[in-house]
């Protein structure tokens, strides 16, 4: 097995533990719950196997959802995020993401992001699995500015949350 495929499962383990054990219970003003486990779809490698992306992500949704016993919203935003990540990344960095091997990780800097193409990636990545998430939670059209309400105030959440593990997991400056 090389690194790049045990890094892969190492991440999924660990966010989704961490999405399990820690970030499930946090419950902020009764309805923030910051979702950090989506960062391993999207800190998957751009040349990785987009077919075993959309079965991780289908399995990582799914396995929140056993916890959080919510039904499959999970599984349904997680495996919609997979989906449209190439076009995110394609508009977040533009065609060349294609061919060069784009790494995340490495494009972030220690000071706050230089490159708005990753703040742009992120952003995009989390708003379209939280509206997925809170249109499938509520079901109902009635329910509109709730669904934007807490798709915003947990968009941020999470946002905080992805941008502080990224900076602890980021690899050292060489």
């Amino acid at each position: 097995m090389n690194s790049t495929a045990f890094s892969n499962i190492a991440r999924f383990i660990a966010l989704w533990a961490a999405q399990v054990l820690i970030f499930n219970n946090i419950d902020l003003f009764s309805f923030i719950n910051p979702f950090p486990y989506i960062l391993f779809i999207i800190l998957y490698p751009t040349n990785g196997n987009r077919a075993l992306l959309l079965v991780a992500g289908f399995l990582l949704g799914l396995s929140v959802d056993m916890f959080e016993n919510s039904g499959g919203i999970h599984a349904a935003a997680s495996l919609s995020l997979a989906f449209v990540r190439p076009s995110i990344l394609k508009f977040s960095f533009g065609i060349s993401y294609q061919y060069h091997n784009l790494n995340i990780l490495r494009k972030v800097t220690s000071d706050v992001f230089k490159s708005m193409e990753v703040f742009t990636y992120l952003a995009l990545s989390v708003i379209i699995h939280h509206v997925v998430l809170f249109i499938l939670e509520f079901f109902r059209f009635n329910f509109i500015w709730e669904i934007l309400l807490r798709t915003l105030l947990t968009t941020i959440a999470t946002l905080l949350t992805c941008i502080l593990i990224i900076y602890l997991i980021k690899p050292a400056k060489k």
